[in-house]
């Protein structure tokens, strides 16, 4: 596995959107045909199409990949699909809008892109997002909302079957099990960890994107009642549904390294941190990045990652077909295929791309799970099954106010 996995994958995650989230839903696109077409005549009409996939292109081996699957999908269906390479998903989604300012209602540039977050939202409250599409899909009886909800609700976003789930992220924490013989199961056993080891834990400074996103599992672990942050944070009252969070940090932070009086810039700082044993715990949104990082001869061999037992925070990144797209059959083919188990546990292995898989085991044959059972994931790298429950991303508007209120009283 590459050294540089790691950032590669957050890089990726960023650049589809991941990091941004959405606001209130808005209505579905009436443009969807296909949800009564059987599959066989979607597949028929597919034959011969040329799908244009927009898809951030700064990964060799996410290039690669693409490459692979387009290899496979021409053999199999007689689908040509084909790469179209972007720095930046926000400017696929201001094309796909001019044409429709323009009248381009039919025979689009784009037949397929890969988004989520702010992306998905703005194609969606402008109707230019073809569909629903998603439950015509045969690979997609092996998805499982109740297990995966981001699968279904992208950040705080109801899909609504505009959009096909193709990967994964999530936050998980590294220790050395040399050194740490019981890991924290909790927000609540994190405290006391913290306080039984003075100066030993810390986490990235806000707005580092995992330091937020540390703020964020802890305000889910602690809030009553988690529906809240699903919508936007001016319906909210903020000082309420806060307040276990700002508590629970006044007693973490004097137990913090340097007594939480500063934090280091980012997660990568942490690997360092963790290496020298300054800190005894890390934590990134990439499940493959401590193996990445055994690997590259950043962390010893006797790294390991783990969750909370109720879940960690994470997000999905989504497949999507514009209104307008030429190609609209052969999307799907090719969306399917992505999604199958094959072309999942593919993209799974690190050695290829390392992207968690969005499928359910449970929801899996024998055989299809054994192949997710085999991959070499690497010392550190927890399977599917271990990562346990995926915890959605609070609405997006949470994300500034929770960065001022920490700024505000922590950095005054």
């Amino acid at each position: 596995m590459k050294k540089q996995f790691g950032q590669t994958l957050l890089a990726a995650s960023l650049s589809a959107g991941f990091a941004i989230s959405a606001s209130a839903a808005a209505p579905v696109s009436a443009a969807s045909t296909s949800a009564i077409m059987p599959w066989s005549e979607i597949q028929t009409q597919a034959k011969g199409q040329t799908v244009y996939f927009n898809a951030w292109g700064g990964s060799q081996q996410i290039n690669d990949y693409i490459g692979w699957a387009a290899s496979e999908i021409k053999s199999r269906y007689g689908v040509n699909l084909k790469q179209v390479k972007v720095d930046d998903t926000a400017n696929v989604v201001s094309r796909i809008l001019a044409e429709k300012k323009a009248g381009r209602d039919q025979n689009g540039s784009v037949d397929m892109v890969w988004i989520n977050g702010e992306n998905f939202k703005s194609m969606k409250q402008n109707n230019l997002l073809y569909g629903p599409f998603t439950n015509n899909l045969p690979s997609y009886k092996f998805i499982d909302a109740a297990e995966k909800p981001t699968t279904e609700l992208d950040f705080g976003e109801p899909v609504n079957g505009l959009e096909a789930p193709w990967g994964m992220a999530q936050l998980v924490f590294i220790y050395d099990q040399d050194e740490v013989k019981a890991v924290p199961q909790s927000a609540g056993d994190l405290l006391t960890f913290a306080q039984r080891n003075p100066g030993r834990v810390t986490y990235p400074l806000p707005p580092d994107f995992i330091g937020t996103t540390f703020l964020k599992q802890l305000l889910l672990e602690l809030s009553e009642d988690t529906t809240t942050l699903t919508s936007s944070v001016d319906k909210a009252d903020f000082g309420k549904v806060t307040a276990p969070l700002w508590a629970y940090l006044d007693k973490l932070h004097p137990s913090l390294w340097r007594e939480g009086k500063a934090f280091p810039k980012s997660s990568l700082a942490l690997t360092p941190m963790l290496d020298d044993r300054e800190i005894m715990l890390s934590m990134t949104f990439n499940p493959s990045y401590a193996s990445s990082a055994i690997a590259g001869g950043e962390l010893p061999e006797t790294v390991r990652t783990y969750v909370h037992e109720e879940g960690t925070v994470g997000n999905t990144h989504f497949l999507a077909i514009p209104y307008n797209a030429k190609a609209k059959a052969g999307a799907q083919v090719v969306i399917n295929f992505l999604m199958s188990p094959e072309a999942q546990a593919r993209k799974a292995n690190p050695e290829v791309w390392g992207d968690p898989t969005v499928l359910s085991m449970g929801k899996l044959d024998s055989q299809d799970r054994n192949s997710f059972d085999k991959l070499p994931l690497g010392v550190a790298t927890l399977s599917a099954a271990k990562l346990g429950k995926v915890l959605p991303e609070p609405h997006s508007s949470w994300v500034a106010a929770l960065e001022q209120e920490w700024q505000k009283r922590y950095r005054q």
